[in-house]
């Protein structure tokens, strides 16, 4: 079992950065592999970011690649998601997410965080 809880939300403006954190309670986070998702107004939950256990390996969606970067610190329990040169097309719910990265892509166990807000004015 595991617990999330995402913070570092907020509004910025297009071009700015935030910092995104997700906090997991219980002993096994380090055999996690966790990810970002997110959900804009009116559409599905998507996939954003992911990293392994143990950091070597990390995964992007194309949406995102070359701004977003996802880190972990298994000693604090928590993984990032730092956001650069934001775009109003990436104002949304972010949800952290506990599962297991393959080859064939991230796959999301049960374990989903309450998400925090980013909204990025143009």
């Amino acid at each position: 079992q595991v617990q999330l809880v995402e913070s570092g939300g907020g509004l910025a403006q297009a071009g700015g950065s935030l910092r995104l954190s997700c906090a997991a309670s219980g002993r096994t986070f380090s055999s996690y592999a966790m990810a970002w998702f997110r959900q804009a107004p009116g559409r599905g939950r998507v996939f954003v970011a992911a990293i392994n256990q143990g950091a070597g390996s990390t995964r992007y969606a194309d949406s995102v690649k070359g701004r977003f970067t996802v880190s972990r610190d298994d000693a604090k329990n928590t993984v990032y998601l730092q956001m650069n040169s934001l775009k109003p097309a990436d104002t949304a719910v972010y949800y952290c997410n506990a599962g297991d990265l393959r080859s064939t892509g991230y796959v999301p166990y049960d374990y989903w965080g309450q998400g925090t807000q980013v909204t990025i004015s143009s």
